[in-house]
């Protein structure tokens, strides 16, 4: 089951840099994968996922070919596509790739290892949006311990952990223990990144969703308001993120019986999706049931939700409306 609210989850992207590859035709094939996965990351920081999709599975294709299947960079390609999937609400598809990179990374650099913490990561934020809290937070906790450790208290990928932890605390209704980890997180970002960071943007929309479910609404939307601003800059006017953001502002908005206010961004969040997404994306269906939910005379409830249930029933065999 998803949120209620768009809590931005964050994952580690990589690339790779293969020094000393020896022969001329393997550093061949090796820099052609690593300028595939360049235009990979552009397209995920684009929103554009299903654009990145083949590009990803063929720089993994090529990387296994070259590499081998268990070489560091296989892992790296792996966590990429796994996480392409992961946006577009495919865990079935991502688990299984993140599960393998995560064995690769653990066999060649250890327990201890920066990129062991990457990846138990991004296996958690699969973990996180099925609800498999049990399974995600050993992983979030042991990832948070090795990047502490490794980089100290106030780096940035300590900032991602505590953002995912408090993601799994939130869900469970622990608004007290998820309070403290996204406000540390948000001071992480803003001092080593700057105030109008993409990152901090998701910092203070998700800082914006607790707030939010505990019905504190005019400090949800200052906080909203401002991580919309910054993604809009950032981001442009039509990124998934910009979506998610205007979601969680007219939730503010609907709390406060503020309908007409509301109306605009649920508007604007699934066109956005939908041209983003696809029109059978999980997300488009939230859009289209939060719109119904409003139930202002002006919209036509009945073809939103049957369109809405049909895309879950399509997408996670699901048969009712949440």
């Amino acid at each position: 089951m998803r949120l209620p609210t768009n809590f931005s989850f964050t994952a580690v992207l990589a690339t790779l840099l293969l020094v000393g590859t020896g022969a001329v035709s393997l550093a061949q094939q090796v820099h052609r994968a690593n300028k595939l996965e360049e235009r990979v990351l552009e397209l995920s920081d684009a929103g554009r996922y299903a654009d990145a999709i083949p590009i990803a599975q063929q720089v993994l294709a090529i990387r296994e070919k070259a590499l081998g299947r268990n070489h560091p960079g296989v892992a790296i390609a792996l966590n990429n596509l796994a996480d392409l999937y992961r946006e577009q609400g495919r865990y079935a598809d991502a688990e299984p790739l993140l599960q393998r990179s995560l064995a690769i990374n653990k066999k060649a650099f250890g327990r201890d290892d920066p990129a062991l913490a990457g990846s138990l990561l991004n296996l958690a934020a699969v973990y996180l949006e099925q609800g498999r809290y049990a399974d995600a937070e050993p992983l979030l906790e042991q990832s948070l311990r090795i990047w502490e450790k490794a980089f100290g208290p106030d780096h940035p990928d300590v900032a991602r952990s505590l953002t995912n932890l408090a993601a799994a605390y939130l869900r469970q209704g622990r608004y007290a223990d998820a309070t403290p980890l996204l406000q540390r997180s948000l001071l992480i970002e803003e001092k080593a990144l700057g105030r109008d960071h993409p990152n901090v943007a998701s910092s203070l929309n998700n800082l914006g969703v607790l707030y939010l479910e505990q019905g504190r609404y005019a400090d949800a939307e200052s906080l909203l308001q401002r991580s919309l601003a910054i993604r809009e800059k950032a981001l442009g006017h039509n990124h998934p993120h910009i979506a998610n953001t205007l979601s969680n502002l007219a939730l503010v908005y609907k709390g406060q019986g503020r309908y007409a206010d509301a109306v605009p961004l649920y508007q604007r969040s699934l066109a956005i999706r939908e041209k983003a997404l696809g029109r059978d994306h999980p997300d488009v269906a939230e859009s289209l049931n939060n719109l119904a939910g409003l139930r202002v005379d002006d919209i036509d409830t009945e073809p939103l939700l049957k369109r809405s249930l049909a895309i879950r029933a399509r997408t996670s065999g699901c048969c009712r409306i949440p």
